[in-house]
């Protein structure tokens, strides 16, 4: 069944040119459009997800994407530079270290929001 098939992460956003800025202006990362300009394709390393326009951005309370980082420490202080604002939680196993958050096994991980309130995160495995 779906075990070969592709899957595309989808991000909903009110404001398709404001989220256009900030994924490609604040995160660096490459988009096209598709759809007729009503979503536009986002590529991140090998990984490619949709952005697209809805009434219901930014309803999730869960992290809807996570970006795998080699170096943690240095992408928030990158992100910062470029105005994102990064989350703080209270989350058992999580040790607060800065902007960011140390796991049992020594994984990091951070929190940042999108313009229409999308959780995204980076994650530095050990």
């Amino acid at each position: 069944m779906l075990g070969k098939a592709d899957a595309t992460p989808m991000i909903a956003v009110k404001d398709l040119d404001r989220a256009r800025k900030f994924y490609v202006d604040k995160l660096g990362l490459k988009a096209k459009e598709t759809m007729g300009g009503e979503v536009f394709e986002v590529k991140s390393g090998d990984t490619k997800f949709e952005v697209y326009r809805s009434e219901f951005a930014g309803t999730n309370k869960a992290t809807a994407l996570t970006f795998e980082v080699d170096d943690l420490e240095s992408e928030v202080g990158d992100l910062k530079e470029k105005g994102i604002f990064f989350e703080k939680y209270d989350l058992e196993g999580l040790t607060p270290k800065g902007d960011s958050y140390e796991g049992e096994g020594g994984f990091k991980t951070a929190w940042f929001k999108d313009p229409d309130g999308n959780i995204l995160s980076l994650m530095e495995a050990k």
